[in-house]
């Protein structure tokens, strides 16, 4: 499939620049029926005994800035992963002035590039002048926001769910961001039980595809993690006859790496470089809750292979409609994939 074929018109104006407040106060699209309700309406879209399972990592403030020591030139970094105690994977920039041996002084941080750029990642060895690199991070660093949102945030926890607990993400997965501590215990009280894994979000997930075909796009690998208590509330809710409910796209591909043939989901931890398009059959996602999302990449692939050839439609209503897009903006729920189980 060609990749022309997952575009379409976003507008500028489309795109939200500030999270809705309060966060359930997020307009939500049931995309089977076309049927406009609000996020905080979610525990009656839901039957009791369903599992929603959501994505809890943590979004690392990981934009530093600094200079090149040899030169004082300016340069900034994202970091995208770690891959050991001391080397990171990070997006450079300006990535064309950055070679293998470059010296950085990133405030409390030094670093030291191990890689020379490919298409603006390299690899570096950072160390803390005093502690731990995280720490550092944590006090010093800024909150990646997508580059798209040109609206600084007043509250760095609004770009954090509700669930966050596990450091490492690059991104936050977006489709949790509308939940609050109140609709979480009305989802309780509605017998609906929450379950949480974990996926490494990186940055590749939101770039367009480059290639012609999208068969030919390489997916980045992202850790991913199902702990015993998901797993087994996945197997319990199978036994109850219910659905099991993943909170975005990060979350599909998490319990669809850890699928078993039979629905339920292993326990576990390991990478995945999972790319879901169409013609792909759910094993462990029932349905979905999820953004709308940017054309041209492998999300709005996802969104394909999930509703078929009616993704067109379900997005031209949303524009039409005035449905916010992207990281901050609504969402809706996918309650019969096509392609589900």
């Amino acid at each position: 499939m060609r990749t022309e074929e997952f575009d379409y018109a976003l507008p500028k104006a489309a795109i939200a620049q500030q999270p809705t407040e309060p966060r359930d106060a997020a307009r939500l699209l049931r995309a089977d029926v076309l049927e406009d309700r609000m996020f905080s309406e979610l525990p009656a879209l839901l039957v009791p005994g369903d599992l929603l399972v959501v994505n809890r990592t943590k979004v690392r403030a990981a934009r530093i800035r600094g200079t090149k020591r040899d030169t004082g030139g300016a340069v900034e970094l994202l970091l995208t992963r770690r891959l050991d105690e001391d080397r990171w994977e990070a997006l450079a920039r300006p990535a064309r002035r950055i070679r293998t041996g470059t010296e950085l002084n990133l405030g409390r941080i030094k670093g030291e590039v191990l890689s020379d750029p490919v298409a603006g990642e390299v690899v570096v060895a950072l160390s803390a002048d005093i502690g731990e690199v995280e720490d550092v991070l944590r006090d010093d660093g800024e909150m990646p926001l997508p580059p798209y949102i040109h609206v600084p945030l007043t509250d760095a926890n609004r770009y954090q769910t509700v669930f966050a607990k596990t450091l490492g993400s690059a991104a936050a997965p977006t489709a949790a961001l509308h939940f609050t501590d109140g609709l979480v215990k009305s989802l309780q009280a509605s017998n609906i039980s929450i379950a949480e894994v974990d996926l490494e979000v990186g940055l590749d997930t939101f770039r367009p595809i480059s290639e012609t075909v999208i068969n030919e796009h390489e997916m980045h690998r992202e850790m991913w993690e199902v702990p015993q208590g998901a797993a087994d509330a996945v197997a319990a809710c199978r036994e109850r006859g219910n659905r099991v409910v993943a909170v975005g796209t990060t979350v599909v591909r998490t319990l669809e790496s850890a699928a078993r043939m039979d629905g339920l989901v292993q326990a576990g931890r390991g990478e995945t470089d999972l790319f879901i398009r169409p013609g792909y059959r759910l094993r462990a996602v029932d349905a979905v809750v999820t953004n709308f999302h940017a054309p041209r990449t492998t999300l709005i692939v996802m969104i394909a292979a999930l509703l078929g050839d009616r993704w067109r439609e379900v997005y031209q209503h949303a524009l039409q409609s005035g449905y916010r897009f992207l990281s901050f903006g609504d969402a809706m729920i996918i309650e019969q994939p096509v392609n589900g189980r």
